[in-house]
């Protein structure tokens, strides 16, 4: 009864409170809001109404504090549980660890004991073993010394899997039986006889497009292997014969072929690569001289325009003089003028001129040598000149070479030869051919000029013979 009467007064004290905390807020609102509060004051419970809410609300405290009391309890008993099963797993955890520790004190001593036992047997190994050791160190050496030397030979394209266990045999850890010393021994003497051999098998290659062919092989010992007149060289990814992807020369195809075709026990002459293969890969690298002439560039195709010009003015002009030099000689021998030929036309000005003194027939006859003498000193001054100009195209066709190659060492630097390759090649190649145009046509020059010289010699001979003859003759008469 004191908990209700104590809720009451709470509760009206709260009432009280409750409209003056209001009146202070709300004084300038009061005289609107009196109606309401009247109407409130009519509509309020009786005091039997508000008995029962009390109780009610002291009920409902009641269940909620039970609720609350439960709902903790239950709270702390899960908590407890928890606390119980982290306690459980922490001292499984721990017998686990020591379980572990203890293993690992055990596996520790075992593999002590496991290191020294292994050593005794070492040196138990090794005592009894003695010389044998160094026969295994000599055979796994010599085995893998030799599996370069068959995987890289010729031989194992016509015996493909005769190297198969040396790889086996130069890794192992155990003492090799007499099977596989008796084999090593067996492959070191077959690569010695058969270096020695020039043989013929049959074998699949692959040709310079990809394609496989079935063709007949000649192998010489280790050095070279043909077919037809084409060289080949092996290819350890494929372990096949392969096409080179450019041929020599034409004179060592020359060879291979008269080899393809030679009947056993004919001896015939051959290249023989003694590098195996590495100085035939190198000559099929040399430029052809097709290629060579590509390396001049518009330099070197002006100096081989210009050789090849001054060479036609040369053989036309070596050609006239020969043709005029044989009819000259004709003509000397005899004494009717023959107006083909440049002494025969001198001998007409002769005859059409017999009736002038010697000073007029002399005037004629000069005038008549050097109507003849253009015609046999024609384009000398070409050919000389082209002669002069070759050498000085080749020393600009070098001047553009070193330019080019300047200008790759300023871009790439040094450390790769092949990029400055094309401008060396440019420099070097038009030198060469500016040498090689200038040199003939200088020897044709010289040759032509004197043989032009040599027929203008003799028409002025002829025609101071005349003139003599011809003042023979007057001081006669």
């Amino acid at each position: 009864m004191k908990t209700l009467t104590r809720v009451f007064f709470l509760s009206a004290a709260a009432v009280a409170i409750t409209p003056a905390s209001a009146q202070q807020e709300e004084q300038p609102a009061q005289q609107e809001r009196q109606p309401a509060q009247q109407q409130e004051r009519q509509q309020q419970p009786s005091p039997q109404s508000q008995a029962q809410t009390l109780e009610e609300l002291l009920q409902s405290v009641q269940e909620g504090a039970e609720q609350r009391s439960r709902e903790n309890q239950q709270r702390l008993q899960r908590f407890q549980q928890a606390r119980d099963e982290q306690q459980a797993l922490l001292q499984e955890a721990r017998n686990q660890l020591a379980q572990a520790e203890q293993r690992s004190e055990q596996l520790t001593a075992q593999f002590d004991q496991n290191e020294e036992q292994l050593s005794e047997l070492n040196t138990t190994l090794q005592a009894r073993v003695g010389d044998m050791g160094e026969l295994f160190g000599v055979v796994r050496q010599a085995a893998g010394e030799t599996t370069g030397l068959v995987d890289s030979s010729l031989i194992t394209a016509q015996y493909p899997d005769r190297g198969d266990f040396l790889p086996e045999l130069a890794e192992t850890t155990v003492l090799p039986d007499i099977p596989d010393l008796r084999q090593l021994n067996t492959l070191l003497l077959q690569e010695m006889v058969e270096s020695g051999q020039v043989v013929r098998f049959p074998t699949t290659i692959i040709q310079a497009n990809g394609d496989n062919e079935e063709a007949q092989v000649v192998r010489v010992g280790v050095f070279n292997a043909i077919t037809g007149d084409r060289f080949l060289n092996y290819n350890q990814d494929t372990n096949r014969l392969q096409s080179l992807p450019r041929q020599p020369a034409g004179r060592y195809l020359e060879l291979a072929e008269n080899l393809f075709e030679a009947e056993p026990g004919q001896i015939v002459a051959m290249a023989v690569d003694p590098s195996r293969g590495s100085l035939l890969g190198l000559l099929i690298q040399t430029p052809s001289f097709l290629e060579r002439i590509r390396q001049g560039g518009i330099v070197g195709y002006v100096i081989i325009f210009v050789g090849v010009l001054g060479l036609l003015i040369a053989l036309e002009r070596f050609l006239y003089l020969t043709f005029a030099g044989g009819r000259i000689k004709r003509q000397r021998n005899s004494d009717t003028a023959d107006g083909d030929n440049a002494l025969g036309r001198i001998m007409s000005v002769y005859d059409d001129n017999r009736n002038v003194d010697t000073e007029t027939l002399e005037l004629k006859l000069d005038e008549a040598i050097l109507k003849e003498t253009p015609a046999l000193e024609k384009r000398q001054a070409i050919i000389k000149v082209f002669a002069a100009v070759a050498p000085l195209l080749g020393l600009l066709g070098t001047v553009v070479g070193m330019i080019i190659t300047f200008q790759a060492i300023t871009l790439f630097g040094t450390g790769d030869p092949k990029l400055m390759a094309d401008g060396i090649s440019t420099a070097l190649v038009t030198t060469v051919e500016g040498l090689v145009v200038a040199i003939p046509l200088v020897l044709l020059h010289s040759l032509i000029v004197g043989r032009s010289r040599n027929l203008i010699e003799i028409l002025e001979e002829q025609s101071a013979g005349m003139i003599a003859r011809r003042s023979e003759q007057e001081q006669r008469g």
